[in-house]
């Protein structure tokens, strides 16, 4: 609840604003980790489940942590404020 509070005091105008880390706003920052949020969820159920872990949805010639989290951003950069929260909700 707390989260939500804060990102509602923040608003989706500031939320959009680069600069609050290097170039990234807020929403590419929510977008980072609930990409990185997701992969891992994703890897605890397989593993609970008795699975092998699940793709991801990058391709395979995409292996270091500095192209995945360029992908992340590619990925992102173009949706709302509002579709990368109801995403990170989601997870």
């Amino acid at each position: 609840m707390k989260w939500e509070l804060l990102l509602a005091a923040i608003g989706e105008t500031r939320l959009a604003q680069a600069g609050v880390n290097g170039d990234w706003s807020m929403r590419d920052v929510i977008a980072h980790l609930t990409g990185w949020q997701r992969l891992l969820v994703g890897k605890f159920q397989a593993a609970l489940d008795g699975n092998a872990d699940p793709s991801t949805p990058w391709s395979a010639e995409i292996t270091g942590e500095d192209d995945i989290n360029a992908w992340i951003y590619e990925t992102n950069r173009g949706r709302t404020v509002r579709e990368v929260l109801d995403d990170a909700t989601a997870v």
